[in-house]
């Protein structure tokens, strides 16, 4: 009888195939094998981590973890710990555990969450379906007030023309609103295809820009040398319309207002996230910046959902709304706050186009 084990994959091959970083830890925290995955989400090499101390590699900060995993007989499993490797922030779940036959030995499993982002779509919270089941009965009635208003326009007499106009005005507004809404619901995505990456930045800056700009300072710092991303032309700029806008109305009480858009390929720091049972790379990076207040710390973890916004007229849609399109391309978007620096910063990493 044959053995139905026969031709698979050993060991080896196995820990090469996760799709989480894998770090296997002598008595002493040294880092004796990594697999391509840890290679990925550390920025380094095997070669280079072999032989160094954990503490070396990875800084776990003053909370008492790494303390933790130095422990005898150590077995943890923590979600959502916060990480320097180098001068990146990363924000990760990770599991030790001991291997018996070794005492003292153990294996640390490492995956990206991100600030802001889950990885799994069994995470992601619901789409809104409410709203796209409400809009059409919401906007038949918003359309015949609008029509009224504009009836009443007609018969009332100067000094009554400005109401009118409001109460249009505000009509539109609201149904701008449930647009909004109905997106979010939107369960379908559009397909992607390859683009020029710095192409959509550029109609996205026109956007925001053309109409007026104050003293605000556009600064851009591009690789040309980026290959085509694997997006949807129209989301893609309507995420970054939203992100720029944002970031220049973030900054323009400043002394020097200045919004910064930089591109470039992470080789040393692919990331990954789950789609369909499946990693995808996204190694390529647009991060939009500012030197405004930055958002609100009590707001920082919920800055992504819907209805969450720190201006005092926000509707809190706009990035709930670039946070599905982004993912929708099986992208993910990140956001950090660099209180030494002054700046605020909004990473998207995207798909190369094949």
């Amino acid at each position: 009888m044959n053995d139905p084990l026969d031709g698979a994959p050993g060991a080896d091959a196995q820990v090469a195939g996760l799709i989480f970083g894998w770090l296997l830890l002598d008595e002493n925290l040294v880092i004796q094998s990594a697999n391509p995955a840890a290679e990925d989400l550390l920025g380094a090499s095997a070669r280079r981590m072999i032989g160094q101390p954990l503490g070396a590699i990875i800084d776990f900060g003053p909370e008492g973890m790494l303390e933790r995993l130095a422990e005898p007989d150590a077995q943890l499993t923590a979600r959502g710990v916060d990480i320097q490797v180098g001068d990146r922030e990363l924000r990760v779940n990770l599991t030790l555990s001991e291997i018996a036959s070794h005492p003292g030995w153990g294996v640390l499993t490492l995956s990206d969450t991100g600030h802001g982002e889950r990885m799994a779509d069994d995470e992601r919270p619901a789409p809104l379906r409410g709203p796209a089941i409400l809009a059409h009965e919401i906007k038949n009635p918003l359309a015949a007030i609008r029509g009224a208003a504009q009836l009443l326009a007609k018969k009332v007499g100067p000094g009554d023309v400005a109401m009118t106009a409001l109460i249009t005005d505000e009509v539109d507004r609201i149904a701008q609103l449930i647009d909004r809404m109905q997106k979010l619901g939107r369960e379908q995505p559009e397909p992607v295809a390859p683009l020029n990456l710095h192409s959509a930045i550029h109609r996205a800056c026109d956007t925001v820009f053309a109409a007026n700009c104050g003293d605000v300072t556009l600064r851009e710092e591009f690789d040309p040398s980026l290959p085509p991303v694997l997006a949807n032309e129209g989301a893609l700029v309507q995420v970054l319309v939203n992100l720029i806008a944002n970031a220049r109305d973030a900054c323009s009480g400043e002394a020097q207002p200045e919004v910064a858009i930089r591109t470039r390929f992470v080789s040393g720091m692919v990331l990954n996230v789950i789609r369909l049972g499946r990693p995808v790379k996204l190694p390529i990076e647009i991060q939009v910046s500012d030197n405004g207040p930055g958002v609100d710390p009590g707001l920082a973890d919920y800055i992504f959902e819907p209805f969450v916004s720190s201006k005092a007229n926000g509707q809190g849609l706009g990035l709930a709304l670039v946070r599905k399109l982004v993912r929708d391309m099986d992208g993910r978007i990140t956001h950090e706050r660099d209180e030494g620096a002054g700046l605020t910063h909004f990473r998207i990493h995207l798909p190369m186009a094949r």
